[in-house]
């Protein structure tokens, strides 16, 4: 199942976004809320350790992002996320474009995400991008094969299906904006339908 080739290799910066809003409201989120859409979240894998989540939308199967539904926190927040999306996206042109996946990521202070790579083929097409909201110079990502430290308020497009990981070395939390985006009029690539065919039903 060979990648999208427009998805980057390494990491492409989409540019500066602004996030006042959107970063006001989410620090006034309270700690009840975080825990709550976090045990409820569709994402639950080993290697995100302690990072907490709360999932705006989501794909409904791991093999197919052409399909995903709005969640219950969708409505109440798209006001405030639908800008910084198209700010984040605007470099790519499409006329028709999709976001499967929207999240906020928090996370804690020493917190890590252990080194992983996006296997699922729903991972596959979309770009993944992430837009710092809250972070620092102690928060470490590893992404297209070297450390890096992505600032606040700068989108930034990332190689999910390498190896990649993140160390938060800091006191406070980390907090990003992380989706997925794709091209509606792009071609589904080859391998979709023989997946899909042979899914169990």
């Amino acid at each position: 199942m060979n990648a999208n080739p427009r998805k980057t290799t390494t990491v492409r910066q989409l540019g500066p976004v602004d996030i006042t809003a959107l970063k006001a409201a989410v620090l006034g989120i309270p700690e009840d809320v975080w825990n709550a859409e976090n045990t409820a979240k569709p994402n639950r894998f080993e290697v995100l350790d302690a990072t907490r989540h709360i999932v705006f939308r989501f794909v409904d199967s791991p093999r197919d992002w052409r399909h995903s539904h709005d969640r219950a926190a969708w409505q109440p927040w798209r006001g405030l996320l639908e800008p910084v999306l198209a700010q984040a996206v605007v470099d790519y042109g499409y006329e028709r474009g999709i976001f499967p996946r929207v999240m906020l990521a928090r996370m804690p202070a020493g917190g890590v995400i252990h080194p992983h790579i996006d296997a699922n083929p729903a991972a596959k097409w979309p770009h993944k991008i992430h837009v710092p909201l809250t972070t620092h110079a102690g928060v470490i990502s590893f992404f297209g094969g070297e450390e890096r430290y992505f600032p606040p308020a700068e989108a930034v497009e990332v190689n999910n299906l390498g190896p990649h990981w993140v160390r938060n070395n800091g006191d406070t939390d980390r907090i990003h904006l992380i989706f997925e985006y794709y091209d509606a009029d792009q071609p589904d690539p080859a391998w979709l339908e023989p997946l899909l065919a042979g899914a169990p039903r």
